[in-house]
């Protein structure tokens, strides 16, 4: 594992269930998860609670109040931006101990005006069938965060 955690950030993240499995997600990796509200949910729902199980004690979770508080908080250099709307792949990215993995809402995405503000920091994870526009977002958390793990193991065990 590496020193620095890696961050999986959500945007306004929608669906209860969703974040849950990311929570779980992160627990398992010892990675942080940034919530940006507003989110669609209370903390308290119950589905959101079963879906991480009995692991929230063992989850680092920060919550910021808006996206502007949490981008004006980060080095944009550390930002990875996942979105359906590019075509490089998340893989040529070359991710580092502390780098935030950015998702946006399960049904918009990350913002338009974020996307064009960071378009050099935009990843998608590509899908071989034209009809298939993108997969589950605790799905993609869990695909993009566990390369940025494999390729820390590459640098340590070459």
């Amino acid at each position: 594992m590496p020193d620095k955690p890696f961050h999986i950030v959500l945007v306004e993240p929608e669906i209860p269930p969703n974040t849950g499995s990311i929570a779980r997600l992160c627990g398992a990796t010892n990675s942080v998860l940034d919530l940006v509200h507003p989110l669609g949910f209370s903390t308290d729902d119950k589905h959101l609670k079963r879906a991480g199980l009995d692991y929230w004690p063992h989850v680092n979770i920060r919550h910021w109040k808006n996206v502007d508080e949490f981008l004006e908080a980060q080095d944009e250099n550390r930002l990875f931006f996942m979105t359906t709307k590019v075509d490089r792949p998340y893989y040529k990215a070359s991710f580092k101990p502390g780098d935030r993995l950015v998702f946006g809402r399960e049904t918009q995405g990350i913002p338009e005006e974020m996307l064009a503000l960071y378009k050099d920091r935009c990843y998608t994870i590509p899908m071989q069938s034209p009809h298939i526009r993108s997969l589950n977002l605790a799905m993609s958390a869990g695909v993009v965060l566990y390369e940025a793990l494999r390729q820390q193991e590459m640098q340590v065990h070459g």
